[in-house]
């Protein structure tokens, strides 16, 4: 990719839809198209369309794909059944967090299998450039960066489901979470996986690239009747922290172990090994240093990343990593990591807000689950 702006194969719309446009992670992408409050609250009560094109994707064609993927990512891959998708992390051999990413297991409808990477659109670059030389082991493995060939796109909310009744070839309200498949949309292949990034119910869709337009308008009609709206980066951002989930370049990076991000679940030791397996088992037979945590955050101000977080004698214990007030709860919201003493449901904080005290307390995450 060059330093110019790149654009998705959706921008045209976006742009005579009035979308307001900014650069993120190289790429011009929509981050409202009027009200960030209207599309996230569509979002948990109707469906929203964003376009996700901008995040990596890079698949890996051959029979040792998964002998490779289970030496570079904390989750097992070797025993996932096609169809299957996993959330996982990269990590150095420091155990810090290079990115956090979705690996798929995909079956074609010729009986061809293939695994996939859905990589953070900040760190494509740098997860194609730290995987080239380890590619060296694994000749017969084809790995090629798929992103600028095919277009992401997510529906997400409670009437996401209803959304696509009768608009693919194979009907997707069978499928299970974190799995996919392979089926078509007017005679069009389409990947669709049950997964997103907002805490709702909804789809994933991996299209070619000349194709997206054409399946967007076509979700856009078929949820007219639902109420659906095309939501930006912007309402995806507030949902993602609603629902606790964690945002590389602020809950995640290199200087991050999975184990203090609360992310122990998606490392598996058992019986293998991985890069940074090592430094991790010993980060978790350690006591915690830093966790990351909720809190809920009095009065009517946001804590926003970088706020110091105080204990009861003003000193400093941590930071805030993302927050901002919640349009479905109503009241400010954030994450951040504290040291472990101060870590427990229900401890009181204190955050520095430019310059001003607001107390705050440790909340359980998510702050929002929906209803299944």
């Amino acid at each position: 990719m060059t330093d110019s702006i790149a654009t998705t194969p959706l921008t045209s719309w976006h742009r005579a839809a009035g979308a307001t446009m900014s650069p993120f992670a190289g790429f011009d992408m929509p981050i409202h198209y009027g009200s960030i409050v209207t599309e996230h609250n569509a979002c948990r009560n109707a469906a929203t369309l964003f376009d996700v094109s901008h995040m990596g994707r890079i698949r890996f064609d051959g029979d040792r794909s998964a002998e490779l993927l289970d030496r570079l990512l904390t989750r097992r891959v070797s025993d996932l059944a096609p169809g299957g998708i996993r959330y996982s992390l990269m990590c150095n051999e420091e155990g810090g967090i290079l990115d956090d990413v979705l690996v798929y297991h995909i079956e074609k409808p010729s009986g061809g299998r293939f695994h996939m990477l859905v990589v953070n659109a900040s760190n494509r670059q740098k997860i194609i450039e730290w995987l080239t030389p380890r590619m060296a082991e694994y000749p017969d493995v084809i790995c090629t960066d798929r992103t600028e060939l095919t277009s992401m796109i997510a529906l997400q909310g409670p009437l996401a489901m209803a959304t696509v009744e009768g608009l693919f070839k194979h009907p997707a309200d069978k499928l299970g979470y974190y799995h996919s498949y392979v089926t078509e949309q007017f005679n069009k292949p389409v990947i669709v996986s049950r997964t997103g990034y907002t805490g709702e119910d909804g789809l994933e869709l991996i299209t070619r690239a000349d194709e997206a337009a054409r399946i967007w308008e076509n979700l856009m009609l078929a949820g007219r009747k639902h109420g659906i709206q095309a939501a930006g980066l912007g309402c995806r951002d507030t949902l993602r922290l609603e629902a606790g989930m964690p945002l590389y370049g602020h809950e995640l990076s290199e200087s991050i172990d999975p184990i203090s991000a609360g992310l122990g679940f998606a490392c598996n030791f058992k019986d293998r090994t991985f890069i940074g397996s090592e430094a991790l088992a010993k980060i978790k037979a350690a006591p915690p240093q830093s966790v990351r945590v909720g809190i809920r955050v009095e009065g009517v101000r946001p804590a926003r990343e970088g706020c110091q977080i105080l204990d009861a004698n003003e000193q400093n214990i941590g930071a805030i990593t993302s927050g901002t007030v919640s349009p479905t709860l109503q009241y400010p919201i954030a994450m951040g990591y504290v040291a472990a003493e101060h870590s427990q449901i229900g401890s009181p904080l204190t955050i520095d807000i430019r310059g001003k005290r607001a107390a705050a307390t440790v909340a359980a995450l998510p702050f929002y689950k929906r209803n299944r």
